[in-house]
């Protein structure tokens, strides 16, 4: 029991401790698989952090191309760039968003939500670009039967693997730091629903072969989001500047309409025409073999029209209320402008004020009195 009563008092068991250097403790154990590299004895368990596992060569009519598949030893890789996305968050909050909220003298709470922003905004971008480039090198938006022909795609490339995992990883890490960063209550469940969304359909898309299908619709997404996150940044620098608003709505608009089509294209009517129809766990389609089946492909389907349309909802419905506080706000000014414009000097029988100057109806003022004050 005392041994117990000093750890907790142990300054390396503090909460303040770990919420200001937990960076740092990422930072040394990355650093201590790095330095594993220099060495031939450990070189070889810290290439299983750092590489993507599970390499195969497959024969191509220009030879042989290096393929990857998923694996058990993915969740190393994963928890090895976890702790780089904890030290880059760091990174990004310490040299950008700290300066500038330093300028800008945020309250509370739009501090923290300045924050949870920028950080969106440094992700969204770099994975925007990052996704786009690998769609387009890939071929996958040129030819959008590649998205469900030779399904399932349980071979992937080294940069759709890697982008997969490091997804994983980033969203992972976004759970820590919930503590880290002391988000309010009220925030956590929400961010909570955001991140579980988020893992879920990676995950997914990674485990069931849709690894083409889930590069445009995390395409799609974070397109939506960065949108969404420049406006509020804007918005919090300048809050007269409500209509960079509209943008993210039109951009959101296209962009769920694009994931429905794109969803019931591939899934309703690109694999029912796959003709690899048979299981076969040595190739790794024990999961993707659920898609063969038109029970659950339809269900599957049923469950992202619903979702997408719960989605849309609560969108309308939140532009609805703004449009409403919005003309309320414009008609009590137009009220407030036109009852001042009524508004006539008070009179009185040998005159009238105006400007607070007694002046009578010939123009010409009385004589002035002196004022006794008590």
């Amino acid at each position: 029991m005392a041994f117990r009563r000093r750890a907790k008092s142990h300054p390396l068991f503090s909460q303040e401790f770990l919420i200001h250097n937990h960076a740092d403790i990422g930072f040394c154990l990355v650093l201590s698989v790095l330095i594993a590299l220099m060495f031939e004895v450990t070189a070889k368990t810290a290439f299983l952090f750092i590489l993507p596992q599970y390499n195969v060569s497959v024969p191509t009519a220009d030879g042989e191309l290096i393929q990857y598949h998923y694996g058990l030893k993915d969740a190393v890789t994963i928890l090895f760039y976890f702790f780089i996305a904890i030290i880059l968050h760091a990174v990004v909050q310490e040299y950008i968003l700290d300066k500038i909220n330093r300028r800008l003298h945020l309250s509370k709470i739009k501090h923290s939500k300045f924050n949870e922003s920028g950080q969106m905004v440094a992700f969204h971008l770099t994975s925007v670009i990052w996704c786009l480039y690998v769609v387009v090198t890939e071929g996958y938006i040129s030819n959008p039967r590649s998205l469900w022909e030779n399904y399932p795609h349980v071979y992937l490339p080294f940069q759709v693997k890697f982008f997969y995992l490091c997804q994983l990883a980033y969203w992972l890490h976004a759970l820590p730091e919930l503590y880290f960063q002391k988000v309010r209550k009220e925030e956590i469940p929400r961010q909570l629903r955001c991140i579980a969304l988020y893992l879920m359909h990676i995950a997914g898309a990674y485990l069931f072969n849709l690894t083409r299908l889930g590069l445009i619709l995390l395409l799609l997404q974070y397109l939506a989001e960065l949108f969404l996150h420049v406006s509020r940044l804007i918005y919090f620098m300048d809050e007269s500047n409500e209509k960079v608003f509209n943008y993210w709505a039109v951009v959101f608009v296209v962009t769920k309409l694009f994931t429905l089509t794109l969803y019931i294209l591939v899934i309703g009517f690109g694999l029912p025409r796959v003709e690899n129809q048979a299981l076969d766990p040595e190739r790794g389609n024990l999961f993707s073999f659920l898609f063969n089946n038109i029970l659950f492909r339809m269900s599957v389907l049923l469950l992202v029209c619903l979702f997408q349309a719960s989605v849309m909802w609560r969108f309308i419905h939140f532009q609805l209320r703004c449009w409403r506080v919005y003309w309320n706000e414009q008609s009590s000014r137009k009220r407030a402008t036109g009852t001042n414009r009524q508004t006539r000097p008070f009179r009185r029988d040998w005159g009238y004020y105006e400007n607070g100057v007694v002046k009578v109806e010939n123009g010409i003022s009385p004589r002035t009195r002196k004022v006794k004050f008590p």
